[in-house]
């Protein structure tokens, strides 16, 4: 991502209709990252699993392969259904009934206010106030929008299939008498079968950071106040679309990075930023703790001035006190998305991080 450091609910309206594809899962188990904490982790296989809820809503891809085709248009239409685009990770989920890994979603600890609607045909499914946390590594929702989501009995004759009711996309199961909200249930939906827009009117904001090694970094962001949602990636840099195993091999010019979006509202940038520089040390020079390498460098990529100014303020403010910051401000270029194993690795894994941890600077 490149640009502004605003995420507004009119480019959404503009892009109501459009592919936003959710990122595609790399094949294969996971490259053992270096570092004192790294020997276990998670590969595309791995499925976590956590309590009742998650043991529910687990299932497997029980489709079947063939030509694709576009329902058919009931009578009342005049013409037939348009449908977006979708990755073959989403045509899996939504066509063929299969189940995404748990915890991996882009929804499942997004908690912007807004309407979640089908990833297939843009049907507005879910409101942002019926979202609750579960536990179970997928979005759950208390409540649908009326007359938006289909139930019917599940191909394994136990569960409740829940489908998109304007063009059938499987989204997920319905669960009763769970007792998580006063409504007593539990809709379990994929990420990939949804897309969100955010309320009218409502600003979100970005800021990317460098700090080591980034499931630290997440995890440290993703418990601020005001955080919406938190995406690790790589950026930086100058090669494109770089896997894990590239940057390791220092030469794309690459850092670990995290995407922070998040709700000026709540928050701001400047308490994000001194965020930042409490949780790790910024005079350590290419290297954070075991992690040695420029992808391990401090760093603020900012998306405007503003972001600049505060970012520089605060570091003047550290030398001023003697504490000698190395921590680079630089303009933010392309983000490119970290593969999926990477993405919130701490909540996933339950592990704590090793080279980040609070101290007060300012």
């Amino acid at each position: 991502m490149t640009g502004s450091g605003r995420v507004s609910c009119a480019a959404s309206l503009a892009v109501f209709g459009l592919l936003l594809a959710a990122a595609a899962p790399q094949a294969g188990a996971a490259v053992l990252r270096p570092g004192a904490d790294r020997a276990g982790a998670a590969s595309e296989a791995e499925v976590p699993r956590t309590g009742p809820a998650a043991e529910a809503c687990r299932n497997s891809s029980r489709g079947h392969r063939g030509i694709l085709r576009a329902a058919a248009p009931s009578p009342q239409e005049s013409s037939p259904m348009q449908y977006n685009d979708l990755t073959p990770e989403e045509e899996w989920v939504i066509l063929r009934k299969g189940t995404e890994r748990p915890f991996s979603g882009r929804f499942w600890k997004h908690s912007a206010e807004g309407t979640y609607v089908c990833r297939r045909c843009n049907a507005p499914l879910f409101r942002s106030t019926a979202k609750f946390d579960s536990e179970c590594g997928w979005p759950s929702f208390d409540d649908a929008i009326p007359d938006a989501v289909k139930r019917q009995p599940d191909a394994d004759g136990k569960r409740t299939e829940i489908v998109c009711a304007r063009c059938g996309a499987h989204l997920g199961h319905v669960f009763l008498g769970e007792g998580y909200t006063d409504r007593n249930t539990r809709h379990c939906v994929n990420s990939l079968s949804l897309d969100f827009l955010p309320v009218a009117g409502k600003e979100l904001h970005r800021a990317i950071f460098a700090s080591g090694c980034f499931w630290g970094t997440e995890y440290v962001f993703q418990r601020a106040p005001g955080v919406v949602s938190t995406t690790v990636g790589y950026t930086g840099g100058t090669t494109p679309s770089p896997s894990y195993r590239d940057v390791c091999g220092g030469k794309t010019g690459h850092a670990e990075a995290v995407e922070v979006v998040y709700d000026p509202g709540k928050t701001t940038y400047e308490a994000l930023c001194r965020l930042f520089f409490e949780t790790h040390d910024p005079t350590q020079l290419n290297r954070q703790g075991p992690d040695v390498g420029t992808q391990y460098r401090s760093a603020v990529f900012t998306l405007d001035e503003t972001q600049r100014q505060t970012a520089a303020r605060l570091i003047a403010q550290l030398r001023e006190r003697g504490t000698k910051v190395v921590t680079e401000v630089v303009p933010a270029t392309t983000f490119w998305k970290a593969e999926d194993y990477h993405q919130d690795y701490y909540n996933r894994t339950g592990r704590k991080p090793y080279c980040h941890g609070y101290r007060q600077r300012f």
